[in-house]
């Protein structure tokens, strides 16, 4: 009898705040530079020196929080989590324990096909980064030349947000669309740059297998050092094999830290997986515990924009967008209002879309200019798209018009008058361009009538550029093929 197993997945996400400064200490928040010039005594853990914190990143995390759905405590506080690794200069990290900033909450995410996903978050707590270490050489450590490893505390200090969730997902595939969902949320709230290939975005991914329809979880294993979606995806699905593989073969699956190796596709083990109890935490003595004002909370309420979800469920409930454009149309808060914005003056959701993702996309790609930040505005493209609907133009002529506009702005009504651009739907005019095509193509025509139906897009293309793209293709297309019977 085969035995089917199934995927538990809880994921942890570490999120750089963006501030100015770090979470303790006034020390840029700034990405790179050299080694160990943004440190001073605070993020360095000096004697003496005292942490205050960052008012900006306690906003921060009340305006997620808020965004999610969580609970914000009357009450909250700052803990010491001892940590004894080489890039923790203090040998403790200032981190939340049992009073976190926020309490629960959902992130809300889409699968290709639109279906809505719900998976709980446990918390959302604040804490400080640590630094980063970097290793190379070779050998044992123990003579000149051999294994060595750097330590550089620029990052040591700076706000950081973790967003735990409960072991909801089920596969690779949700995984990854839960993680998309939760930084495109964070970047439209101005909270982070989101920017995995800076760090600024980490996420690690606890793994369990259990039997189908078991309600007990299984032992699991976290997963680490994933730099992209991409490495989520594979290193949960090799994980899942992994621990298939290891239970179908009567082995045991042990709690652990596991490293991800992208060059092999395969997860490897780094380190007993640590319990709360081992971090020892204890109230930090040198912070006093936070009281989140009702008006502050408030205010950042009333500051939240609509989050990516809700404005995918409208796209596609209301205005009957497919799931796949949809996810394009909200990848940026801005490109998402600008859309919305002609929606509102066009009443022509499609037509806009096409717009958008097509020629819109094209320029902007090629440009590096965001549509939104272009000088098509919105109200230009709400313009552009009326003058296509009362026929007053064609589509070539759209492009052609909306490439200028790019460049340059302005009135596509305007351009088109002072460029004598206006199609024609004019009969007999159109119809003189038609029997000055079928008179000089006789091969073609001939062709056409012996059963090659095809030939007419080449007929059709020589009238539009005899009219200098003014006719009415639809015009054109219906007076040929009659003369053509």
């Amino acid at each position: 009898m085969t035995v089917s197993y199934e995927a538990v997945i809880g994921i942890e996400c570490h999120v750089e705040l963006k501030t100015a400064t770090k979470m303790f200490c006034g020390c840029p928040n700034e990405f790179g530079g050299e080694p160990n010039t943004k440190v001073c005594p605070v993020c360095l853990g000096m004697p003496g020196a005292l942490p205050v914190p960052n008012r900006v990143a306690i906003e921060h995390m009340i305006r997620a929080g808020l965004a999610f759905g969580a609970e914000i405590p009357a009450f909250s506080k700052f803990d010491r989590k001892n940590y004894f690794y080489p890039d923790m200069p203090k040998d403790y990290q200032i981190s939340q324990y049992d009073m976190p900033l926020t309490l629960g909450g959902t992130v809300k995410y889409w699968l290709e096909d639109g279906t809505m996903k719900t998976c709980r978050l446990t918390r959302i707590h604040l804490e400080e980064d640590t630094g980063k270490s970097s290793h190379a050489g070779s050998g044992d450590g123990r003579i000149a030349g051999s294994a060595y490893s750097l330590v550089d505390f620029n990052r040591a200090g700076v706000p950081l947000m973790e967003c735990v969730s409960e072991p909801e997902i089920h596969s690779a595939v949700e995984a990854v669309a839960y993680l998309e969902a939760l930084r495109l949320t964070l970047l439209q709230l101005g909270v982070s740059d989101v920017k995995m290939e800076e760090g600024s975005l980490r996420c690690d991914a606890n793994v369990s297998i259990r039997l189908h329809g078991a309600a007990e979880l299984g032992t699991k294993t976290e997963i680490k050092n994933m730099n992209s979606f991409r490495s989520v995806h594979r290193a949960i699905e090799s994980e899942i094999a992994r621990q298939t593989a290891l239970l179908e073969s009567g082995g045991r699956i042990v709690q652990e830290t596991r490293g991800w190796d992208e060059v092999r596709g395969e997860t490897h083990s780094m380190r007993s997986k640590e319990q709360a109890h081992d971090y020892r935490y204890f109230p930090d003595p040198d912070l006093v515990p936070m009281e989140p004002l009702a008006g502050a909370v408030e205010r950042v309420t009333a500051s939240i924009p609509e989050l990516p979800w809700r404005r995918f469920e409208r796209f596609t409930a209301e205005y009957g967008i497919n799931p796949k454009q949809a996810t394009q149309l909200v990848a940026t808060g801005a490109l998402a209002t600008y859309f919305d914005r002609v929606v509102e003056l066009t009443k022509r959701p499609q037509q806009v879309t096409n717009f958008v993702l097509g020629d819109l996309s094209r320029l902007a790609n090629e440009s590096g200019v965001p549509i939104a930040q272009s000088k098509v505005l919105p109200e230009a493209l709400a313009e552009l798209i009326a003058l296509l609907e009362a026929k007053t133009i064609n589509s070539k002529i759209a492009k052609d018009l909306l490439e200028r506009m790019w460049a340059e702005g302005g009135s596509p009504a305007s351009l088109v008058d002072s460029l004598g651009l206006a199609q024609t739907s004019d009969v007999g005019v159109i119809e003189k361009f038609v029997d000055d095509a079928i008179a000089a193509n006789p091969k073609v025509v001939a062709d056409y009538r012996a059963g090659k139906s095809n030939v007419a897009g080449f007929l059709v293309g020589q009238i539009m550029k005899a009219s200098s793209g003014k006719a009415d293709p639809a015009l054109v297309k219906d007076l040929l093929l009659k003369k053509l019977a």
